[in-house]
């Protein structure tokens, strides 16, 4: 499928305060149904996924949860992280998750929500992607090379059995 020539009116990255975690536990569980395509997760006894790390976005400064509203409509989430790494001065920014409904993907919105993130949180920038999942590798690898303006390229790692692709790339 191809990307729309439609850009939303109004795509909104806002912070979500902790007062919104049902929100996102509730977005969280449509992203782990998606995911579970690619990723082997089960819904525990009481149907649920669960997010066990996501109280962590209020209470730990180093993560910061956002929702993404499109024309006023909710329609996703992005949760990013700082991590450690020896090897760089100032902060390493990891996207831990990012969620756009099927109703307004290939809108570009997603793009949009990123680069603004990206944006807000200047410094080095790494984004995993399971190899399995190849429509996310397409989105990101776009999504990327339009926001630092030069060609990019991943780097397959194994983790625990699994190949991932790990995009990494500055942002000013």
């Amino acid at each position: 499928m191809e990307l729309t020539d439609k850009l939303p009116a109004i795509v909104e990255v806002l912070p979500a305060g902790p007062e919104q975690q049902p929100i996102l536990a509730n977005l969280l569980e449509l992203y782990a149904h998606d995911f579970s395509e690619f990723h082997e997760i089960e819904p525990g006894p009481d149907g649920r996924f669960g997010y066990n790390d996501l109280p962590l976005y209020w209470s730990d400064p180093n993560r910061h949860a956002f929702l993404l509203r499109i024309d006023g409509k909710l329609a996703g989430f992005i949760l990013i992280k700082s991590i450690p790494e020896a090897s760089h001065d100032g902060p390493v920014w990891d996207m831990a998750e990012f969620f756009v409904l099927r109703r307004y993907r290939r809108m570009r919105a997603g793009m949009e929500a990123a680069h603004r993130v990206w944006t807000d949180f200047p410094g080095l920038w790494q984004v995993r992607v399971m190899q399995s999942n190849r429509g996310a590798h397409r989105f990101w690898h776009r999504a990327i090379a339009t926001f630092t303006r030069k060609k990019t390229e991943s780097v397959v790692v194994e983790k625990e059995g699994k190949l991932w692709h790990y995009f990494l790339f500055e942002s000013a």
